[in-house]
């Protein structure tokens, strides 16, 4: 049996027990599954989102208990699902075990665009849905509420990318006094190719920074054309949430190809941006997460390609092109069939992860304060 299988075998672990037991010995995990604490103080936090193991379909308590046993400073609870339950009694159980085993805890949501076509109905309304997430992050402690305008599908035509960026900040303002009330910050994130680094600013700064922060995606930023490194600059003062992971970007024949990677083994310079990730937010946690094994091609050689991408800057696409050149293509991920597919995907989600986490300690110890 593998590191990855042994803790999904592990992975059975109820409300019950949680409550009953605490996070520390829920689970008996082989010393060789837990990493090995740092040689000395990192000058950066590192966390991860539980949508790096989404296969798993681990809910809340499993996954703090999981943060406990990886030894990392943050964790990311990217969706409302992963909760049993949203009532206050339960909240306030998760809020003390997190503030016991002194994990820092951010909360978080879909899309809550209501002309985005990753919007659901399932929280009500775009401002129900705000308000609600709201609710729960302070519940939780947690001064940080992440979420999402949408994808890159926003970008086509006929509404474009700024139709949803204006319904966007509509539905913001609606909720400010709401969201200074209860002591949270909106983050929202460069997600899925939806917005450029720059349109989030210019976002960010309509809606009014005393409520409203950035979650920094370095993957998504290679989905907008741009250099993950001159993403982190521009979004770097307004960070206050992050998603991170690698990308592998290469020349294809209509344009090129980007496949995200574990941390390390793609052609971002992951090293740089956490050198000035230390100087310019320290106070914003690296969360990992990792997105692998497949590729998406961004046939910039096609002249249709570029309706949807007209407020890219010339300067940005050069950056995302020289990447390209140093890219290579690499394989994707193939589970194999049958019974055991989704095994495998758990197991490869798990590595990913891990890996990933690895890397960042390693990089992370040679920054000097």
């Amino acid at each position: 049996m593998t590191n990855q299988e042994a803790i999904i075998h592990n992975s059975s672990f109820s409300r019950r027990s949680f409550l009953k037991k605490g996070i520390i010995g829920a689970t008996a995990l082989s010393p060789q599954l837990l990493p090995a604490k740092p040689v000395k103080a990192s000058p950066l936090l590192l966390g991860f989102d539980n949508f790096s193991i989404r296969a798993l379909q681990w809910k809340a308590p499993r996954l703090i208990e999981f943060a406990v046993e990886q030894k990392v400073d943050s964790l990311l609870l990217s969706d409302l699902d992963v909760y049993e339950s949203l009532d206050s009694a339960y909240l306030r159980e998760l809020k003390q075990e997190v503030k016991k085993q002194n994990i820092l805890l951010q909360v978080g949501t879909g899309s809550i665009c209501p002309t985005s076509q990753k919007f659901s109905k399932k929280y009500g309304s775009a401002e129900e849905h705000l308000k609600l997430l709201i609710k729960t992050a302070a519940s939780l402690g947690s001064p940080v509420a992440r979420c999402y305008l949408g994808s890159k599908k926003d970008r086509m035509p006929p509404l474009g990318i700024s139709h949803h960026i204006e319904t966007t900040l509509r539905e913001l303002k609606k909720v400010r006094s709401y969201a200074l009330d209860m002591g949270v910050k909106l983050a929202i994130e460069n997600h899925a190719g939806d917005m450029h680094s720059s349109e989030l600013i210019e976002l960010i700064e309509k809606a009014g920074q005393e409520f409203v922060g950035a979650t920094l995606d370095t993957g998504n930023a290679t989905w907008t054309l741009e250099d993950p490194l001159e993403t982190f600059r521009v979004l770097a003062p307004y960070a206050i949430s992050s998603g991170v992971r690698d990308s592998m970007v290469w020349k294809s024949r209509r344009g090129a190809k980007v496949q995200w990677t574990a941390l390390g083994e793609g052609c971002v310079d992951l090293v740089r941006i956490f050198q000035e990730w230390a100087k310019k937010c320290p106070h914003c946690p690296v969360q990992v997460e990792t997105i692998s094994g497949f590729a998406k091609e961004f046939p910039f050689l096609e002249k249709q390609f570029w309706t949807a991408y007209s407020t890219i800057y010339a300067a940005d696409f050069a950056s995302f092109l020289r990447l390209a050149h140093q890219g290579k293509e690499i394989p994707t991920f193939s589970p194999a069939s049958g019974a055991d597919q989704e095994k495998k995907r758990q197991a490869y989600q798990l590595q990913e992860l891990q890996k990933s986490l690895s890397y960042c300690r390693t990089q992370f110890a040679q920054i000097k304060s």
